[in-house]
């Protein structure tokens, strides 16, 4: 004999209700730079629009602005 298997529906009560940092996606340190004519991470000359001069030094930079909390 198989087991019945009952359709309930899904009505979210099991799960806890969200909290406004996991309804918003974080903002990040790095966008609100304003841009500098260098990296903000290296020091490596850029033109006037960029802030980071790749993704390593960008990622570098949230890394070591997230200990430095």
């Amino acid at each position: 004999m198989e087991p019945i298997q009952e359709s309930v529906p899904d009505d979210g009560a099991g799960m806890p209700p969200p909290t406004a940092a996991a309804s918003a996606p974080p903002t990040r340190t790095r966008q609100m730079l304003p841009p500098k004519g260098a990296c903000w991470y290296c020091e490596k000359p850029l033109d006037n629009v960029r802030r980071f001069c790749d993704k390593e030094c960008a990622d570098a930079f949230d890394e070591e602005k997230e200990f430095t909390r």
